[in-house]
């Protein structure tokens, strides 16, 4: 009688737990803190220099269009834009320094 192999079947296995996630030292949070921050920073210097050249552009056009003809209305419509642009760089101003505190009491845990 000629010998046959029997092909066996793997057992099967169970389904893998999932894993918990590992547990961040001190160092690696602010490490990853510090990250974040820097990213925010580099995202509010942008927002910042585009106020600042959208300013630019906005008192060039009042600049063209009003020119000398309308002096005191150019200036008037002048320090509302700065105004408006001190209001916006004030709020990004509070946003920093609430996520500053944030995380800070964040890697403080």
């Amino acid at each position: 009688m000629p010998e046959t192999k029997t092909k066996r079947r793997a057992p099967a296995r169970k389904a893998a737990a999932p894993r918990k996630p590992r547990a961040e030292s001190n160092g690696a949070k602010q490490a990853s803190a510090v990250d974040r921050s820097d990213v925010v920073l580099k995202w509010l210097e942008s927002g910042q220099r585009s106020m600042i050249e959208a300013l630019r552009k906005f008192v060039d056009t009042v600049d063209e269009k009003l020119g000398d003809v309308h002096p005191s209305r150019r200036q008037e419509i002048i320090d509302a834009a700065l105004e408006m642009v001190d209001r916006l760089v004030q709020a990004q101003y509070d946003l920093l320094r609430k996520t500053v505190d944030r995380a800070g009491k964040s890697v403080g845990r």
